[in-house]
């Protein structure tokens, strides 16, 4: 089977065959939908917290299956930029903290590194 499903192929493949097999949403038929279907897996909607249990034991089986590596332990982890971490936390640009530190006035921001840059930002506060 391709990592591609057309509409054909996705009606032909048997209710078990996917994360939540009531809505037909997730198959995990190879390693690429497995992936997708973590990603994805606080995307889908009108199920219950009891589905998203056995959907992810259902995903825990088919990354097994397929090779593919899950680090989350816990439904509740899946599908979050990374376990743990805002999307607020990721680092900021050069460009971002230099634009953060000219409307702070912090004077000898052009010619500062990024290091130098959130250094200065952290101490003026």
């Amino acid at each position: 089977m391709t990592n591609q499903l057309d509409a054909e192929d996705r009606n032909s493949l048997p209710e078990s065959t996917f994360a939540f097999p009531r809505e037909r949403k997730e198959p995990l038929t190879d390693a690429k939908h497995v992936r997708n279907a973590i990603a994805r897996f606080d995307q889908v909607r009108d199920v219950t917290d009891q589905e998203r249990d056995e959907a992810f034991r259902r995903i825990k089986k088919a990354a097994k299956k397929h090779g593919v590596q899950m680090t989350e332990t816990r439904w509740q982890e899946l599908g979050k930029p990374s376990a743990g971490r805002k999307s607020s936390d990721k680092p900021k640009s050069k460009a971002q903290l230099y634009s953060e530190a000219r409307a702070r006035g912090i004077e000898g921001r052009s010619q500062m590194t990024k290091d130098e840059l959130i250094q200065a930002l952290s101490k003026k506060r």
